[in-house]
């Protein structure tokens, strides 16, 4: 085995442990260490991704090298080592872009506990990205639960405990839902190694006393994830919880943590129980239906909105209703497109909320639209790069937004019956995200004597101006060199299955 190889359960590790090191660390201190864990895992991530692609072939690392089942593993691939890589990236440029928030908003003497709750957060990703094993994916599923809690909760204003308290009830809904398929799908194969179950799920699957079990199976897990992911109707918590939480935190949670929910969703749907059993159920339909009515509704919710977080809050439902809008379409190509929002999602969702924290930071850190009238003059940066990403998520050409939306539709052409539906939606959702976009845009850049609020230069926010200048750089990587990045999507899937 070739000493790369090794990297992935390192990362897992580094991140694990460096939670309890900042335990001991002053807040200073825990920074550091925070950053360095980031930026070498991403480099080890980007040097896995490299040999996966050299070689074109997945491998299995075993813990203890003890095989199955009594052994744990993980499984790395290609699809597996750009998800770790790009969220490494986006996690580290939200904290950097956040900094200056941090030490506004986080207690004094708390530093240290943020930045166990990001290492945390950063492990149980790698793990849900990386395990081979459904039940340790359910332990990791519950420290992000935890680790994403803590870090809503950190901003200690009544709003946020609050939210992290709904946060940690729907958390738990969608959890104990979660851990009833696992159970379920245990006592039907017997295994708990995704390879191992998958093998069973294949002769069983077409003895009828097995079909009710295992759909109950597939439903419970896939309805627990949604509901972990935020997707709508089960998205009540995530306004309040992105909505007044510090900015790293609503950055971070939005691009990231329910993307990890839906990172495992696609396993199960792959590697657990199949493709193609997935698709001639009825639970692909059930998707479809809620992830076009979460395109609409969310969109319809950020239009009412007055508070310019809560509504970028509001555009992650209809942003995570197209990606189970891309699955329920039953389709390689429709899975192909949600793997793709999910990183352009990342990308995006992220920059709006850093940026949308320069332009309330020029207007006496007011929320209201009301308030916000010629932000964008007084910080330009800001204002440049909420621009940019609402241009994406509006579907602009050249930005990461448009070649999703073009993917789905491309995916939807054809279809039998969803087709018609999936175009609707996605040309009703792109009006409607026009309409609130564009609103808080000509607010920011429409000239006001009377507006209150301060010049704010790069000079004044040099950290944040060099994330937001990264973010917009990645959004239009991700928009002008889709292709090799679908390329790659598609060799990590067929490796991936």
């Amino acid at each position: 085995m070739a000493f790369v190889q090794n990297f992935p359960f390192m990362c897992i590790i580094l991140s694990l442990f460096s939670g309890p090191l900042s335990m001991v660390l002053d807040g200073k201190n825990a920074k550091k260490v925070n950053l360095f864990v980031l930026s070498i895992i991403g480099v080890m991530s980007a040097t896995v991704l490299t040999f996966v692609c050299k070689t074109g072939q997945s491998y299995v690392y075993r813990m203890g090298h003890f095989p199955a089942p009594w052994g744990n593993e993980i499984r790395v691939g290609v699809l597996e080592a750009f998800m770790a890589t790009f969220f490494c990236i986006v996690m580290l440029l939200c904290m950097i872009g956040g900094e200056k928030e941090r030490l506004i908003h986080v207690e004094e003497g708390k530093e240290n506990l943020y930045y166990i709750m990001v290492n945390l957060l950063l492990c149980s990703l790698l793990a849900l990205i990386y395990t081979n094993d459904i039940f340790t994916a359910y332990v990791f599923v519950e420290i992000n639960t935890i680790s994403a809690c803590g870090l809503i909760m950190i901003r200690q204003n009544g709003r946020t405990l609050e939210a992290s308290m709904r946060y940690m009830i729907m958390s738990l809904l969608g959890s104990g839902l979660l851990l009833l398929g696992l159970c379920f799908l245990y006592d039907l194969t017997g295994h708990l190694l995704m390879s191992n179950i998958k093998e069973q799920v294949a002769i069983i699957a077409d003895i009828p006393e097995y079909h009710v079990p295992l759909m109950v199976a597939l439903g419970l897990m896939s309805v627990g994830l949604a509901i972990k992911s935020a997707l709508y109707p089960f998205h009540s918590w995530l306004p309040d919880a992105y909505g007044y939480s510090t900015v790293s935190s609503a950055a971070i949670l939005s691009s990231l943590v329910s993307k990890g929910y839906i990172f495992l969703l696609i396993k199960i749907f792959y590697r657990v129980i199949g493709f193609e059993i997935v698709t001639e159920s009825k639970v692909i339909h059930v998707l479809f239906v809620f992830g076009l009515l979460g395109m609409i509704m969310g969109s319809l919710s950020a239009i009412a909105e007055n508070n310019i977080r809560r509504m970028i809050a509001f555009s992650s439902v209809a942003q995570i209703g197209y990606i189970y809008m891309g699955f329920g379409l039953g389709t390689r190509a429709g899975v192909i497109a949600s793997i793709y929002h999910i990183l352009s999602h990342a990308a995006t969702k992220s920059l709006l909320f850093v940026a949308g924290s320069g332009i309330t930071a020029s207007s006496e850190n007011k929320t209201e639209f009301s308030e916000l009238t010629g932000a964008g003059y007084r910080n330009k940066i800001a204002g440049l790069a909420f621009t940019v990403g609402s241009l994406s998520m509006i579907g602009f050409p050249m930005f990461t937004g448009f070649i999703s939306k073009l993917l789905f539709a491309q995916a939807a052409i054809g279809h039998t019956y969803k087709m018609l539906p999936t175009l609707i939606a996605l040309a009703i959702s792109t009006i409607l995200n026009a309409i609130y976009f564009m609103k808080t845009v000509i607010r920011i850049y429409t000239p006001n004597r009377e507006s209150k609020g301060q010049t704010i230069t790069i000079k004044d926010q040099p950290k944040k101006a060099i994330a937001l200048a990264f973010f917009i750089v990645l959004n239009l990587i991700l928009g002008l060199s889709s292709e090799p990045i679908v390329k790659l999507i598609e060799f990590g899937l067929n490796m991936f299955a």
